[in-house]
């Protein structure tokens, strides 16, 4: 609408001179952002950058913002599709990577070296790296050694080999430190091993920082372990590329929710001053608890079910996915003919038969359980006189 046009104040307005004014024109719906757009807004912000400082941003550089264009950059030039879909932005040839020194004279004189040796916060400065340790210090390295109660744990080895097989549990790949928690298991370097325990948080200075770390109880299936700390096996799987047995069908981050622990199977060791009992040879009690054994054993001196004494814990089965009753009713199949036949009196002076008490070795009983759990128990028996699992005639 023109000077020519204007109305005067007080005059009627037409249907035309309402649908005339610039106000009541739609404005156009703005166009959907595409890949495309975004790849060019990505490389010009690279562009700007060499615009404002005569360079090409450095991947390398501590500076975060010129860090992430650097890398960015990277991309394109490693990446044909991309590159070719900036190129007609490209005003400066920064899609070209630059070519390799031909010789030590002409990286000495480059002029990234120059930036990143004349960088006060550079590779000059180690404030950030942990303090190094003489090769005498006990906590420098932690060695792997023999592992003393490694019977324990053999089972859950077999077990877990039997799951593999059988394509209940699956290797994946390890992905990070969240995934370093008791119970699970990793393959490093080709040998699987378990995290048995998970230490007490541990205040340390490095690099002059205070900070936490978590020592373990890493056991091998060759037999040996470690105490390495928490972060020390994650970095040993990066570098190893390791893996992580997951239950089929669940990520690795559900590694430890998709297992349920059904309780444990406890084998335990009379401390009886009977004679008659504490001259028994390889006397055992195989029992069953969905609580802590230190829980269930508590006042064991007052129950004929533990002979009316203290007992020892000689081994603590965790399972998990499995029905634990069941496989302690198994367990007591299998040694039945060598069940202790004893009654005792308890304080009421009722007759009490403990049946869960059996004169076996816990050689024996160690592999009774990887047996049932690999499945291959069904092929074997006990035999007495030997003191082992033999092969059914």
């Amino acid at each position: 609408m023109n000077e020519s046009e204007l109305i005067e104040p007080g005059a009627a307005l037409s249907l035309d001179d309402i649908l005339d004014d610039d106000l009541l024109i739609t404005p156009e719906k703005p166009q959907k952002v595409t890949s495309s757009d975004r790849l060019e807004r990505a490389f010009l912000e690279i562009v700007e950058f060499y615009k404002a400082h005569d360079r090409v941003p450095s991947s390398s550089t501590r500076e975060i913002a010129e860090r992430k264009l650097g890398a960015r950059l990277d991309g394109f030039r490693a990446n044909d599709e991309r590159a070719a879909a900036v190129k007609h932005l490209d005003e400066f040839g920064l899609l070209e990577a630059p070519e390799a020194p031909t010789s030590i004279d002409e990286l000495l004189e480059g002029d990234d070296l120059d930036d990143l040796l004349g960088d006060d916060s550079g590779i000059l400065d180690v404030s950030d790296l942990p303090v190094l340790k003489r090769p005498e210090s006990p906590d420098s390295v932690a060695q792997r050694v023999k592992s003393e109660d490694f019977d324990l744990y053999e089972p859950l080895f077999k077990a877990k080999h039997a799951e593999l097989a059988e394509g209940s549990y699956r290797l994946m790949p390890f992905t990070g430190l969240d995934l370093v928690r008791e119970g699970v298991f990793f393959v490093l370097s080709g040998v699987m091993c378990f995290v048995a325990e998970v230490g007490e948080d541990v205040d340390l200075v490095v690099g002059g920082k205070p900070k936490q770390k978590q020592r373990l109880k890493v056991v091998f299936e060759n037999g040996t372990e470690s105490a390495m700390y928490k972060q020390s096996l994650m970095t040993r799987m990066y570098e190893a590329q390791g893996q992580v047995l997951a239950r089929t069908g669940h990520d690795p981050s559900e590694v430890l929710d998709a297992d349920v622990e059904s309780g444990h199977i406890y084998v335990l060791q009379s401390l009886s001053a009977d004679p008659l009992i504490a001259n028994m040879k390889d006397l055992h009690k195989i029992g069953f608890s969905t609580t802590s054994v230190e829980q269930r054993i508590k006042n064991a001196e007052k129950s004929p079910t533990y002979l009316m004494a203290p007992v020892k814990v000689v081994a603590d089965y965790r399972l998990y996915n499995v029905k634990a009753s069941w496989l302690e009713h198994l367990l007591h199949r299998v040694f039945a003919d060598v069940r202790l036949d004893l009654t005792q009196v308890d304080k009421k002076g009722r007759d009490y038969d403990p049946t869960e008490w059996f004169v076996v070795p816990r050689d024996a009983i160690n592999q009774a359980v990887a047996m049932i759990m690999s499945g291959e128990i069904t092929d074997y028996v006990y035999d007495a006189q030997l003191q082992k699992l033999v092969e059914r005639a």
